[in-house]
């Protein structure tokens, strides 16, 4: 299948890419690896601003399950979101690439606040903007931030990088024999509960016409290939 090409890209990355071997927390290792591949992708001219999840810190849902107030906990996630959005800018600033965090949750002595029409501006001169925080508000995943994001930027696509290289019909880390989607509707992601993102995220993105491509980040040089056209991933969009 030939792949639609984009210019302007919002990528979503899971916390838990950025724990590399580990259980829990930063690696810096991993992390600059992803730089490099977020680096090889802005040298080849594409406009790219990224959403960090924040479940190798802290993850608000399975707090909350535990007894934590749901709000409370919330916020306590987005804030580790913005931990992992600034080790991400440090990495990529250590490749030299000119990088912007933005929070929903206003903080001025660590990263900018959110005004679009800011992050719009520093795309165009050739910086990568990531997004910290979520939506700034609780009961709202990192997924559901991207999809927004997405949206308020005007992007070609929703990359999703993650630890399967797609979307099945089915968890393949236990079924063995799970069919692999190429392209997948929208409709269908939502029907199926193929837990592409979470619902509100595919249905934002499905309202905008933004197509969501899964892939493997952690697998070397992948996003490039991707992006190129090339390499393993499932494109999620409009249509049957």
């Amino acid at each position: 299948m030939t792949r639609p090409r984009f210019q302007r890209i919002l990528l979503k990355l899971s916390g838990e890419v950025l724990m590399g071997p580990g259980q829990f927390g930063i690696d810096p290792d991993t992390v600059t690896r992803v730089a490099e591949e977020i680096l090889a992708i802005r040298e080849a001219g594409y406009q790219l601003c990224i959403v960090v999840g924040g479940g190798n810190i802290f993850r608000g849902l399975a707090a909350a399950a535990k007894g934590f107030d749901r709000a409370s906990a919330d916020y306590m996630g987005m804030l580790a979101t913005v931990m992992n959005a600034l080790a991400v800018q440090n990495a990529l600033e250590q490749l030299g690439v000119e990088t912007r965090v933005q929070s929903a949750i206003p903080m001025a002595s660590v990263c900018e606040p959110f005004i679009r029409r800011r992050a719009e501006r520093h795309l165009e001169k050739g910086r990568v903007v990531i997004f910290a925080a979520g939506v700034g508000s609780p009961f709202f995943t990192t997924d559901s931030g991207a999809a927004l994001r997405a949206a308020e930027m005007k992007c070609d696509a929703l990359f999703k990088g993650t630890s399967v290289d797609g979307v099945y019909d089915a968890d393949p880390k236990k079924v063995p024999d799970a069919k692999r989607y190429e392209t997948v509707s929208f409709n269908t992601v939502l029907a199926k509960d193929l837990k592409v993102m979470d619902a509100s995220a595919v249905a934002l993105c499905r309202d905008n016409d933004i197509p969501i491509v899964v892939f493997n980040i952690r697998e070397q040089g992948n996003l490039a290939r991707v992006l190129a056209g090339e390499g393993t991933a499932t494109i999620v969009r409009n249509g049957d």
